[in-house]
């Protein structure tokens, strides 16, 4: 008889921001994601997200870059590191990228490199990290083309989004179902929050909290119009655990407050 064979799974949770760019033989898995990673692909995780991988990954080529919060706090790019979404995809939006973006990427690598290779002076922590901006600013750009490149796959997206949005807001009430949040949508569409956002901000110029808030609106004007209903009455039905909350959010989008709304018409 033949001894059986488990396939074991190491998982790593670094304290680093982490840059891929990799051809490996093998699946890396976040979460219950798995990836195949038989073609060249950039990836990046914030810190403490779970990696795993599989016991039979084998890297081919690619590089890796490591850099600790501490490098950027203070910095025009550590104020503003949370605007690039990518940290926070799943691995199956991972990006694909052309052997051309790949120098550019890798010239970017090797000046940062350079700098922590050679002599330290006081111009060093600033020279890496103003390379480091410019591979990420690189990195988004190639995200838009990512984009534009999966329009057909995307809209499909959009609409299934628009679908399952409208289904939502469809129900009788929201008394027990509650507030719809961005985690809901991105789970009934298997993508990450992150990335759910950006394309309908790309394809649709909201994010989806946006989207969310404005249905949100549009049903509460509906029952402003159409009912007496009391403006807590229409903020619990909408969902809302606090009718300030939802005063708050219609004045937002409108400019008015319900009453002031309703007075109006």
């Amino acid at each position: 008889m033949k001894p059986e064979v488990i396939a074991l799974e190491a998982s790593y949770q670094m304290a680093f921001y982490t840059i891929s760019c990799k051809h490996f033989e093998g699946a890396f898995k976040y979460g219950k994601s798995l990836y195949d990673f038989n073609e060249g692909t950039l990836i990046f995780t914030a810190p403490h997200q779970v990696v795993s991988a599989s016991h039979n990954l084998q890297m081919d080529e690619g590089w890796g870059l490591f850099f600790h919060s501490d490098l950027i706090n203070g910095t025009a790019l550590g104020r503003k590191i949370n605007q690039y979404g990518f940290f926070g995809y799943e691995a199956n939006e991972a990006l694909h990228i052309s052997d051309d973006e790949k120098q550019i990427l890798k010239d970017c690598i090797e000046k940062i490199k350079k700098e922590y290779s050679q002599n330290i002076d006081k111009h060093t922590e600033a020279l890496i990290v103003s390379n480091l901006e410019l591979l990420l600013n690189y990195c988004n750009r190639f995200h838009d083309r990512q984009f534009l490149t999966r329009s057909k796959v995307n809209k499909d997206i959009v609409q299934r989004f628009e679908h399952i949005l409208n289904e939502y807001f469809a129900q009788e009430t929201l008394i027990e179902a509650g507030l719809p949040d961005v985690k809901f949508f991105a789970f009934q569409l298997n993508l990450s929050p992150n990335y759910l956002s950006d394309l309908l901000n790309r394809f649709t110029g909201k994010t989806t909290q946006e989207h969310i808030h404005l249905k949100l609106v549009d049903a509460a004007k509906s029952l402003l119009w159409s009912t007496e209903k009391s403006i807590s009455e229409i903020a619990y039905e909408l969902g809302f655990e606090y009718p300030s909350h939802f005063t708050k959010v219609f004045r937002t989008k409108t400019g008015l407050t319900p009453q002031q709304y309703r007075n109006t018409n």
